[in-house]
């Protein structure tokens, strides 16, 4: 798992990023979606490896990376916040300029990133998402229906965590099979022995709220700040074909209104396609990242 990548960790401000990084080429930043790390990469990045130094970085609050105490405004936990330390952690390794792709919150991340760094980012691929102001201002029924975490975790502390942290393994592991319309059986063990040895921190728990807690407060100003500043790099939706998310949006539209050079593909399976279709995931970015190698 992860063959020929080295684990490491930066101190970046005053918190310290976990990432893992291996390959040769242009740089490639990949982030993590809830309630993963960076482990969740481990069958796709190799791949990636012989094309692109590959970085994968554990979010602020997840896998290894340091879970700072929140601020009374959430920024702690901001998008924002968790794209600085990204950006922080890509400069301190030389690189100035780089792609990045990221799935479900690591997605958001990107997202942002892409807006605050225009000038470091070459392309953007987004994976199994919309942009999180779609997701709270379209919300309905269905999708609130299917995306409960996304109001249960913003709740005051200590009322989710409290309830989390009876049975972290109970809860996250639904979450997986949820959200994945999938049972354990599709992830490997040894990717799932990471995530709960992470996820049974009740930091990362407290981390994680927190995250939510941003996304539905502090994010949502960024965002609407920014309705009007679209995306200018090339970027890639890509999503899973018989995943939730795609029968509530319009997915390829949703990110036309964010961005002016959108490409599409998708995935077979469910949202966590990752660990279900690796090479066809590899393959997809390969082929859409290699343009910005050029550049």
């Amino acid at each position: 798992m992860f063959e020929g990548f080295d684990h490491r960790t930066i101190t970046v401000g005053d918190i310290e990023v976990a990432f893992a990084i291996g390959g040769s080429g242009p740089p490639l930043l990949l982030l993590h979606g809830y309630p993963q790390n960076r482990f969740m990469w481990a069958k796709v990045a190799p791949l990636l490896a012989d094309r692109f130094t590959v970085v994968c970085g554990d979010l602020r609050g997840y896998g290894d990376s340091s879970k700072p105490p929140n601020a009374p405004d959430n920024s702690t936990y901001s998008f924002r916040a968790m794209a600085a330390d990204q950006v922080g952690m890509m400069e301190a390794l030389g690189f100035t300029r780089f792609s990045v792709a990221g799935h479900d919150r690591g997605g958001r991340v990107a997202h942002r990133l892409t807006l605050d760094w225009a000038d470091r980012v070459d392309s953007l691929a987004v994976l199994d998402l919309v942009p999180t102001y779609t997701m709270y201002m379209d919300t309905n029924r269905n999708i609130a229906k299917t995306y409960w975490q996304w109001y249960f975790l913003p709740q005051p502390a200590p009322y989710p965590e409290h309830l989390i942290g009876a049975d972290p393994d109970y809860y996250f592991e639904h979450c997986l099979g949820s959200n994945g319309g999938t049972t354990l059986d599709a992830f490997d063990p040894a990717m799932l022995a990471e995530y709960r040895r992470c996820w049974r921190d009740p930091a990362m728990i407290t981390a994680s709220c927190s995250d939510y807690r941003a996304g539905s407060t502090i994010d949502l100003d960024h965002d609407a700040a920014d309705l009007d500043t679209k995306v200018t790099c090339p970027l890639l939706a890509l999503w899973a074909e018989h995943g939730i998310m795609t029968t509530l949006f319009d997915i390829r539209a949703e990110w036309r209104k964010r961005a002016t050079d959108v490409r599409a593909a998708t995935v077979p399976g469910g949202h966590f396609f990752l660990d279900q279709q690796p090479e066809a995931t590899a393959r997809i970015l390969a082929d859409f990242f290699a343009p910005s190698a050029t550049r």
